[in-house]
């Protein structure tokens, strides 16, 4: 006998994507030109731009540091005389290597020349405007009675290395910030970065262009500072996306011990600054300038699968997740040099920054249909949804949080709603159609008579097989997954999307129409002799509307006769995953 549980998010008629209601280049410094509305940047590497490097305390910078905090350089710098002039991907090399971690005078020539290539804004508030707007605001005292900016509500304001001169100087650059974007409301990244630029900064006014330029950044899909709570808890989401595609095992062992995953993940960037010591951070930094958010992400996920390699045996059961995280990332050189850590952050295959955009901006949606607004600095109320409340025969509250935190973020934030169980309605087949149409994407549950659960995450509606006809026609996208819940807990998800470069090394005469057998009726089905049994093993769709970095067959170079290949409904059965 089967129990089928099912639960889904969004009312009957919708079409989109979110689980329970309504559904849901370069410029030195020394020439630029603009053209329209986009900045054209010219690249001229001057005689001055190729420079010897002074490995001793920054000249004309380093005013605002207490050099009795700041760490030594370790050996000697060698940094290329015309290293302003490589090729990007050298650049972004030679920062991932730590070229210029050496000296603390290379970053002070780098900083702010790396940050003038970044395309922004054409109206973008330079040192000229924030000397005209200190004066006013502050005049000649060095000390400000303003307030800070209310964006800083709640956000850490860290001083690495700064002295009490520097301290000051931080505070007043965030104030001009302030005052000169008065649309930021909600900003945790920015006081880290401006006390980071700081330390190699010649004045505040350079500091202050430095940021200016970072916020004003309108590179596509690059994005390098969050300036509202509703991008913030996009990333954060975001995170806990790529979080649970790439560190399976932290993620598995978190959503165990935390009641609330959505609210540890929602710490991530906390992770990183002020979280990670100063030799740490601004190695972070040095890659940042070059690569923006995308480079955050892979350093949060390095430190969640070193935290997982460093937990107890025991695990974290009665364990504050949110304080021990914080505690390691505190305390991350006993466990891993800064070298060995972006080493293996830069070894993790992380999507395209346009598909990491596309999974921010669908996450950025669900929040909206939350009710979350771009000038809110605080939620109103929770957004994790509390699964103590949850009941089931088919699986515990427990067991269905770590579900929850399987499934894509922008669902999760929406309650499972109950359509069909065979207790309550039958074990007509007809009747789980009649019951789950209308409604994606739904979560099946299967118990069978040994106590065994099993199930799937299915992203699209079934009313789709209607699209065949007669015919059992595949549908569904590359968010599919099947799972297991007991004995053992384990999710298998479609190959391609951990491996994209399995897709090109199919010949494309071998990726036409394969024909699916229903080797299971009302069940998932998975391949045990697959050479990678934790996936699915077919491709994906790309559905018009939809905003997923799963969905686009061009992603994966699939011809589009198999590109939707992952749920098949019939009179006989249903079939998910196979090929």
């Amino acid at each position: 006998m089967l129990q089928v549980g099912l639960s889904l998010p969004r009312s009957p008629g919708g079409a989109a994507a979110a689980f329970p209601a309504a559904e849901p280049a370069e410029d030195t410094g020394t020439g630029r030109e603009v053209l329209g509305s986009s900045p054209v940047t010219i690249v001229v590497t001057s005689e001055a731009d190729t420079w010897d490097i002074d490995t001793s305390p920054c000249r004309g910078c380093g005013h605002f540091v207490d050099w009795d905090k700041m760490p030594e350089p370790q050996g000697p710098a060698q940094i290329p005389r015309d290293v302003l002039g490589r090729p990007p991907k050298e650049l972004k090399r030679l920062a991932r290597e730590g070229c210029w971690a050496r000296s603390h005078a290379g970053r002070a020539r780098l900083y702010p020349r790396l940050i003038q290539r970044v395309s922004c804004r054409l109206v973008t508030p330079d040192a000229l405007v924030y000397r005209d707007v200190a004066g006013r605001l502050f005049g000649k005292p060095s000390v400000s009675s303003h307030p800070l900016p209310e964006f800083l509500e709640g956000c850490p304001m860290p001083t690495y290395c700064l002295s009490p001169h520097g301290v000051t100087a931080l505070k007043k650059i965030l104030i001009c910030v302030g005052a000169l974007f008065p649309d930021i409301t909600h900003s945790p990244l920015l006081p880290a970065l401006a006390a980071l630029l700081l330390h190699y900064s010649e004045d505040e006014a350079q500091c202050f262009e430095s940021l200016s330029r970072l916020i004003a950044s309108n590179a596509p899909h690059a994005a390098y500072i969050d300036q509202s709570f509703l991008a913030h808890q996009a990333s954060c989401m975001t995170f806990g996306d790529l979080a649970s595609k790439h560190c399976p095992a932290a993620h598995k062992l978190i959503a165990g011990a935390a009641d609330n995953v959505l609210e540890v993940y929602s710490e991530w960037l906390s992770w990183l600054f002020p979280g990670l010591p100063f030799g740490y951070a601004v190695r972070v930094l040095d890659v940042f300038l070059l690569e923006g958010q995308k480079v955050l992400y892979r350093i949060a996920l390095a430190l969640l699968k070193q935290f997982r390699l460093s937990a107890a045996p025991a695990g974290l059961q009665g364990c504050d997740v949110k304080a021990e995280l914080q505690a390691f990332v505190r305390n991350i050189a006993q466990h891993v040099p800064v070298d060995k850590l972006l080493e293996r952050a830069f070894g993790i295959r992380l999507f395209s920054r346009k598909e990491i955009w596309l999974l921010h901006m669908a996450n950025r949606k669900a929040l909206v249909e939350r009710g979350i607004t771009v000038v809110q600095r605080r939620p109103s109320f929770h957004l994790a949804v509390d699964m103590q409340k949850f009941s089931s025969s088919t699986v515990t509250a427990q067991e269905m949080r770590l579900v929850w935190s399987w499934i894509p973020e922008r669902f999760s934030l929406f309650p499972p709603l109950l359509l069909f169980s065979t207790s309550e309605d039958g074990c007509s087949l007809q009747r789980f159609y009649t019951c789950c149409e209308g409604y994606e994407p739904t979560v099946l549950l299967i118990k069978t008579t040994e106590g065994e659960v099993c199930g799937a995450f299915l992203s699209s509606d079934w009313a789709e097989r209607k699209k065949s006809g007669a015919t059992s026609g595949f549908f569904g996208t590359g968010e599919c997954f099947v799972f297991t819940v007991r004995p053992e807990a384990e999710r298998y998800e479609w190959v391609l999307i951990k491996k994209p470069e399995l897709a090109k090394a199919v010949p494309r005469s071998r990726q036409r129409s394969p024909s699916p057998a229903p080797e299971s009726l009302l069940g998932s089905s998975r391949d045990s002799r697959s050479s990678s049994p934790n996936h699915l093993a077919v491709p994906s769709p790309q559905r018009r509307g939809r905003l997923s970095p799963f969905l686009a067959i061009r992603h994966f170079l699939l011809p589009s006769k198999t590109a939707s290949m992952f749920m098949s409904g019939s009179r006989d059965g249903i079939v998910i995953g196979k090929g």
